[in-house]
């Protein structure tokens, strides 16, 4: 790539919501004059969320599967990728959200690492620790006992850096497949592939999903993670896809328009149930596992619902029409200055 003279950045794009994260990162530190160069993993939505924002990319590996054994024969194989692609380029700094890949090669290119994270419950791996991680100020630091790791804790949620950018598409609503005046539930499925999975949110989303099929007057958007886990839903439920109770969309769309004109969101934990409550649309999580700070934040802030057991689909869960607010124009994210000063501040140390 073309370097002034200025330091660089190496980012890694490892999973869908990382590329909303770090769009705004980006574009702030390019505005400061600093050199970045990005990589990015062919999984989920990255690869497609990319070129809906147009960031310029390496395409490095993919998903190796469930199986532990599998992951970390993936994860040595693009390390080593990840290393010969970026050796060259000598960055100053290797940044990513959680991504172990990168983490993994930036030990062995001895290149200082700094990674986000925003559950605290994440699996940790020895060898795989960043020698800065950013965390959001409402999650102890303390839980993690790596006094090898510098932590720099950032005001709001990672939400906040890029949710306060967001403009509606005033043609999305039109360019929809599915009827928008029934109330539209958009579902994210839980994260099957993930080490936090557990057995109890696919139990909650299979009574969700048999609620809602019983339930008139609705269209559900479902949003899978991966094309095996939207084939198993459509062999599923036939039924309801082809009377298009039940929709996927056919490409990958800018999940805050969707989540923007639904009225109400679903998720098996993640990024896009906490998307939905940045926004203000009625959020409901069906996360079987332990519950993370900034969900029970959210929570007890009245921003997030959780469904915990079937009978809560029908105490809690309100599934009405909402009335859309006029959408801020005030574009302004304290938290990407923060961590974009934080940023900075840390190649401003290095020699």
């Amino acid at each position: 790539m073309k370097r002034n003279n200025n330091k660089l950045i190496w980012i890694d794009l490892d999973n869908s919501p990382h590329v909303l994260f770090f769009n705004p990162i980006i574009s702030e530190l390019k505005r400061r004059g600093i050199n970045v160069i990005i990589t990015a993993r062919d999984y989920a939505q990255v690869i497609e969320l990319c070129k809906i924002f147009n960031i310029e990319y390496i395409q490095i590996g993919r998903h190796s599967g469930k199986s532990k054994i599998r992951k970390l024969l993936g994860l040595i194989i693009r390390a080593f990728h990840l290393v010969r692609v970026i050796l060259k380029e000598k960055p100053d700094l290797a940044l990513s959200h959680g991504s172990r890949c990168q983490i993994l090669a930036a030990k062995m290119m001895g290149i200082q690492s700094a990674t986000a994270i925003d559950y605290e419950y994440t699996e940790h791996i020895p060898f795989l620790t960043p020698d800065i991680l950013f965390i959001p100020q409402i999650i102890n630091h303390e839980i993690f006992n790596l006094n090898s790791m510098r932590i720099i804790k950032y005001p709001g949620i990672k939400e906040d850096v890029y949710v306060p950018y967001f403009k509606p598409d005033p043609k999305f609503r039109n360019s929809v497949k599915f009827n928008v005046d029934n109330i539209v539930i958009t579902i994210r499925p839980p994260a099957t592939l993930a080490h936090y999975h557990t057995l109890k949110s696919d139990e909650l989303f299979d009574e969700l999903l048999r609620f809602l099929a019983k339930t008139e007057g609705i269209v559900v958007i479902l949003t899978p993670r991966t094309e095996e886990q939207a084939n198993e839903l459509r062999n599923k439920w036939k039924n309801e896809f082809r009377l298009e109770k039940f929709n996927i969309p056919a490409k990958v769309i800018n999940g805050l328009d969707l989540i923007w004109i639904s009225d109400l969101v679903v998720s098996g934990g993640g990024t896009m149930i906490r998307e939905a409550a940045a926004l203000g649309v009625p959020a409901y999580s069906i996360f079987g596992g332990e519950p993370g700070a900034v969900d029970r934040f959210l929570e007890n802030s009245g921003r997030l619902t959780f469904i915990r057991n079937s009978n809560d689909l029908t105490i809690k869960m309100e599934v009405v029409k909402r009335n859309q607010n006029k959408f801020s124009d005030d574009y302004h994210s304290p938290t990407l200055i923060f961590i974009a000063d934080e940023l900075e501040g840390v190649l401003s140390t290095k020699s």
